[in-house]
This record gives C-alpha cells, sequence and structure tokens, in this order.
C-alpha cells in the first residue's frame, strides 16, 4: 500500500507512538519538527508509530491529535497508521528476502541475554542462526545481515558513526509475535511520504544508522536527520509515559509551548506565557533557528505540566 507523495516539496514528519498522551518531552520534539519544517516552506505530516500493537491504543492516538490541535498545530494531509500498512511492510520484506539480506531465526530473548550489550543497551546478536538453522531450531523472527560502518552528519549532534555488526548485530525486521519491527516500518513510511528532514529526539539517534543501511540496500533516499535533545528528570530518566510524565495542559498550552521553545534554544521572550496561542506561533515561526538547538543529547528539567 502506498502513499501519493507530494513530489518537489521539503518536508518533516513527528511520529509519536500512541502509548500515553502527549507529555513535554513529546512537545519539543513535534515543535521542533514542525518549526524546522514550516521554516523550509514545506509540509509537516503526523503520523502514528502503532505498529507495536500491544502498547497503543486508539483512545491515545486520538487524545494526542486532540493535544496537538488545541495547541495549534497544523499538519498536512491525512494521519497515517502504521498498524495499517502491514501489507506494505510484508512487501518490503519480501523484497529483502529475494536480495538474500534477511534470514529466519529462531533464537529467544532469553537465549540472548548472555550476549554482550551494543550501543542502544540491547544485546548484540551473536548470529546464531545467520548461516542457516541450527539443528533443533524453527524460525521464529527475520534479521537483516548488517555489514560495515555507516557514518552521517546529524544537524544538531554532529558526525556519527557506527560499526553495524559489533555495535548493534543483526537486528529483527519481523519479530517473534509477527509484527513488524520500528526499523522496517519507519523506513518505508519515511521513503513513501517524501520526507527528508527528520526532526526527532536523540534517544532515537542509534537507530539512524539501521535506517540508512536499510534505505541504501532498499535504494531508497536518506533524509536529512537532526536530533534534538531530549527532556529527562533530575535522576536522568527520559519524560515518557512509563515515568508518568504529565500530559500537556489542552486547556492552557501556551506556557507549555513557551517552555518548550527555550529548551529547544529559542529564547522566547517570557511575556509570550500571558499572550494567546495565535501570538506564540506568529513569534515562533518568525524566530525559529536550528542551530540555536543546544548540541547535546539530553537536557534535566523541572516536569513542565
Amino acid at each position: 500500500m502506498g502513499i501519493l507523495v507530494q513530489a518537489g516539496r521539503p518536508t518533516g514528519r513527528f511520529a509519536p507512538s500512541p502509548t500515553g498522551p502527549l507529555h513535554f518531552g513529546s512537545l519539543v520534539a513535534a515543535l521542533g519538527s514542525c518549526l524546522e519544517a514550516r521554516a523550509r516552506g514545506g509540509r509537516w505530516l503526523v503520523r502514528m508509530e502503532d505498529v507495536d500493537a500491544p502498547r497503543c491504543r486508539p483512545a491515545h492516538a486520538d487524545d494526542i491529535l486532540r493535544t496537538l490541535d488545541a495547541c495549534g498545530f497544523a499538519w498536512d494531509g491525512e494521519v497515517i497508521f502504521q498498524s495499517r500498512r502491514a501489507e506494505r511492510y510484508r512487501d518490503t520484506l519480501e523484497r529483502l528476502k529475494a536480495m538474500a539480506a534477511v534470514y529466519p531465526c529462531g533464537c529467544t530473548r532469553s537465549e540472548l541475554e548472555a550476549a554482550p550489550a551494543g550501543i542502544d543497551g540491547a544485546p548484540v546478536y551473536p548470529g546464531t542462526c545467520r548461516n542457516g538453522l541450527p539443528p533443533g531450531k524453527t524460525a521464529r523472527a527475520w534479521r537483516l545481515r548488517m555489514a560495515g560502518a555507516i557514518e552521517f552528519v546529524d544537524l544538531v549532534q554532529g558526525p556519527q558513526r557506527q560499526d553495524l555488526p559489533r555495535e548493534v548485530g543483526d537486528c529483527v525486521l519481523l519479530r517473534a509475535d509477527g509484527l513488524f519491527a520500528y526499523q522496517l516500518a519507519v523506513v518505508a513510511d519515511d521513503a513513501d511520504q517524501g520526507v527528508d528532514h527528520v526532526v526527532r529526539g536523540a534517544d532515537l539517534i542509534h537507530s539512524t544508522a539501521r535506517q540508512i543501511f536499510l534505505q541504501r540496500l532498499l535504494g531508497l533516499p536518506t533524509p536529512a536527520y537532526a536530533h534534538l535533545p531530549v527532556a529527562v528528570d533530575a535522576t536522568g530518566a527520559k519524560l515518557s509515559k512509563q515515568t508518568r510524565a504529565a500530559p500537556v495542559d489542552a486547556q492552557d498550552p501556551v506556557p507549555a509551548l513557551v517552555a518548550a521553545a527555550a529548551f529547544l534554544g529559542q529564547n522566547p521572550p517570557q511575556e509570550l506565557r500571558r499572550l494567546a496561542r495565535t501570538e506564540f506561533w506568529i513569534w515562533a515561526l518568525e524566530n525559529w533557528r536550528l542551530d540555536r538547538v543546544p548540541r547535546v543529547p539530553a537536557i534535566a528539567i523541572e516536569e513542565q505540566a
């Protein structure tokens, strides 16, 4: 299932996982991605990354969209849901099978616990099934054959390099539970939607090399990447639904919007907090500068409402 792309227009996107309400950390990513797309005269899309169906709820997606609307965000086109695109992901996996770029894996999670941790903390796959399923194992998942190193220059965090076999290992594209993995879904979605600038939180920067590797295998364009600092609490934990981050106040969103702009280094005048939502957006669109965003992976804050 493809998506009609408007050729020639710069395109950015905000792609939350609907596992809870929109909180300050997600608002930072939404604001940064929207302002960067609009500053380039381009489209800004919203996509629900609900490919991990057991963790996502339609009610959360509805709530996120209502909060974005209350904050004054205006997105282009329809909202795409990954949960409705399994056919597209299956077609992509079949292409990779035809290229011998993927292989079936029979390993369980418990069998991999002793493997050394990689760059994102997950075990680096030791290659048990890379040359064929060992006796007694049956296929549970499909893994991508990683090779070489990927280098790219992040527009915020600077030069990046990742040795894929050593730091990540062969990653899963189709899980044992039959769900497609994020890495496959996001590559197909960004290509189909014509996304040429990915502006998102720095907690996802370690995924980027895997996505670029997949893009190159499939002959797809590689977007520019800008990874914004993530908001963390005093203990260093990322603000998230799991840490019970407070939702953005949809009845009075301007203070949170101003705080998000300040977090991104844009130096908004504090009197904006007392003005209407329209005045905030006029100021933000006129004053956005990506080069002002702090070049750090995380910033500790007192949690914003």
